[in-house]
């Protein structure tokens, strides 16, 4: 017995390390059940007291795969056309056709992109000089530095999807890149497809900008809306006068938002006087009518209209008329909010914001971002690091436009603009303001990750559904039962007291295979179930063999203890041989294959590891203390 004492604590060691290993998979179920019964105030609060053990427990978990908890399978393409058309200096009749060319060719064919982009510059004899470096630069050269650049930017867009992907808390994501273009993003447990398509495409340069001054922005938007009414631009009382929900004066002002016209008024059925007056507010005010001014009353205007979500097309077809443009100063642009700023009467209302056109800086100066509980009125917050160049100018910028509006953009598309309270030094700040969490941490990750090298396009896109996954848990999971269960009465029955070895062993075979996936971040998948299953075979076969064995021995005459020692020392050749090819055959799976296939290899290699631990070790050191203390062992 003192010659297993060792052996008996390392086994204890190794089922005590499995369970450690598992308990952050036991943890984060208990967390998740805590979480469903809390309200949303209620879970954020436990979230942030508790940020530490839920990060802990949420990484360190059993990962499961798309098949099992359901999900998104995304395939991207790095648009490597338009990375070559931004970079080129000069863009003639010429490049433009040229261009058109490669992009046709390039929809269709499967080849590199950069051997069809030269193919077509060669035939029309042009030299890329004349649109990319040096005039005196060779084509070669260029052509070099071009596949140069088009292979970072499909690297480094890879790398900014993982980013903004990790950022967005997806467990044990998977993404690959496939070809020369293409970037396969599998987000196990994610079900809003638009919130993902906005984090996967977001590939617009990241911006800060300057609102327009409330009473420039004033002046523009009666210009316009006197053009389209077909009035003189140069007495702009009227306009002020009358303009719906506008008020002249040294403040321009608004009365209370529950005046703010509903875009689709006219189409009701109203009284003929009041219908009248809907047609005629349209006619004298176009622009106004579809874009009004909300806020309390006897609060300024803050420089912003507003718009009912179908309406938007309508407005930015107004301001792009032919007539409306020379009305507009060559530094002012337009951008909508990245959401809905509220609702009334059911319908989203978005934000048109007036802003200068150059940008003030852009998001590669930004090194981190972070979303924080303001602990005064606990709404969520983000706090934003610059480097030192980005610090520099952030004090510049805030430090002559304090009580000024910075709106923070991407894809054109007004995600916060905060009033700059007073000069920023240092490069650390903070954004309030938004309404949610998830909004928050939607701006971190915008923040964060900065943009995109190159557009990218949502090619294909496949969701799990979380009852499908749920489904395939609950029948892989009795499947297991079922197997393991089977498996367990077999060995009892036909092999006795060897079987409850067996038995022992088969269970610790799938703690340890557990613990493995968990240890290793390994992901769970279907397929992978159905290895754990293979492995369970594969672990009562060794036994088999073994007892086989022992049952030979003692026909022979041998002691109990003599024929054990011989079963396992002549058995344990053909058990190696057995699962040695099949880990061969793991591992070759596991190098060739994807998807499912690897996640099959994955759980049949660390089973047949486990299995040999557990069927040859295990049973041995059981067997060998039990004859050590007298007790009478049976094999059938």
């Amino acid at each position: 017995m003192k010659s297993n004492r060792g052996k008996v604590i390392f086994i204890i060691a190794a089922v005590l390390l499995a369970f450690y290993f598992l308990y952050p998979t036991y943890q984060d179920y208990q967390i998740g059940q805590e979480m469903k019964s809390l309200s949303t105030e209620d879970s954020l609060k436990y979230v942030d007291e508790h940020e530490e053990a839920v990060r802990t427990a949420r990484n360190d978990r059993i990962k499961l795969g798309l098949d099992l908890q359901g999900g998104m399978r995304v395939v991207l393409e790095v648009n490597v056309l338009r990375l070559l058309e931004d970079l080129a200096k000069n863009k003639d009749d010429n490049f433009k056709s040229v261009m058109a060319e490669v992009t046709a060719e390039a929809k269709l064919s499967d080849a590199p992109v950069m051997d069809i982009f030269r193919a077509k510059f060669e035939a029309r004899q042009l030299r890329l000089s004349r649109y990319y470096g040096n005039i005196r630069d060779s084509d070669e050269d260029i052509l070099a530095t071009l596949a140069d650049e088009a292979t970072k930017a499909v690297d480094r867009g890879m790398e900014i999807v993982r980013n903004r992907v990790d950022q967005y808390g997806v467990s044990e994501p998977s993404i690959q890149k496939q070809g020369g273009r293409r970037i396969v993003v599998e987000l196990p447990g994610v079900s809003n497809e638009a919130e993902v398509n906005r984090l996967l495409q977001g590939t617009a340069l990241l911006e800060f900008k300057l609102l327009i001054e409330t009473d420039v922005a004033l002046k523009v938007y009666e210009a316009i809306d006197r053009v389209l009414a077909g009035k003189p631009v140069e007495d702009t009382t009227e306009t002020a006068a009358a303009a719906p929900d506008s008020v002249t004066g040294d403040e321009t002002t608004a009365p209370d938002s529950t005046l703010l016209a509903d875009a689709d008024t006219a189409l009701l059925p109203l009284p003929e006087d009041n219908l009248k007056a809907e047609e005629q507010a349209k006619k004298d005010h176009p622009l106004f009518y579809y874009a009004r001014p909300n806020q309390q009353e006897g609060q300024a205007w803050n420089g912003e209209l507003y718009t009912v979500e179908n309406d938007r097309a309508r407005v930015l077809r107004m301001l792009d008329n032919e007539e409306v443009r020379q009305y507009i100063p060559g530094d002012m642009s337009f951008a909508w909010s990245a959401k809905p700023e509220f609702v009334n009467d059911g319908k989203n209302y978005y934000a048109l914001y007036a802003l200068k056109r150059q940008a003030e800086l852009t998001g590669g100066v930004i090194v981190n971002a972070r979303v924080n509980i303001d602990p005064q009125n606990g709404s969520p917050l983000v706090s934003m690091e610059m480097n030192n160049e980005g610090a520099r100018d952030w004090a510049r910028i805030t430090g002559a436009n304090v009580k000024k509006r910075i709106a923070i953009l991407m894809d054109n598309s007004v995600f916060s603009a905060p009033v700059v309270q007073n000069k920023i030094t240092g490069g650390n700040s903070q954004i309030t303001g938004m309404e949610s969490v998830e909004e928050a941490k939607l701006l971190e990750i915008v923040l964060k990750a900065g943009a995109l090298p190159a557009p990218v396009e949502i090619i294909q896109q496949t969701s799990v559904g979380p009852s499908l996954g749920q489904d395939s848990i609950r029948q892989g999971i009795n499947a297991s039962a079922l197997a393991f269960l089977l498996t367990i009465a077999f060995m009892i029955v036909y092999y006795k007291t060897g079987g409850t070895l067996a038995d022992i062993a088969l269970f610790l075979n799938l703690l340890f295979t557990l613990a493995v996936l968990a240890g290793f971040k390994g992901t769970l998948t279907l397929p992978g179930i159905a290895g754990m299953i293979l492995t369970m075979a594969v672990a009562v076969d060794a036994n088999v063999l073994i007892f086989e064995r022992i049952r030979e021995e003692s026909t022979t005459g041998k002691t109990l203890a003599a024929a054990i020692d011989t079963g396992y020392s002549r058995a344990l050749t053909a058990i190696i041989d057995a699962n040695l090819t099949t880990f061969i055959t793991g591992v070759i799976l596991w190098n060739f294959g994807s998807g499912p296939v690897k996640g099959f290899a994955l759980t049949l290699m660390i089973g047949i590891a486990a299995s040999m631990f557990s069927a040859i070790f295990i049973t041995r050191v059981i067997s060998d203390s039990l004859i050590a203390r007298g007790k009478a062992i049976s094999f059938g």
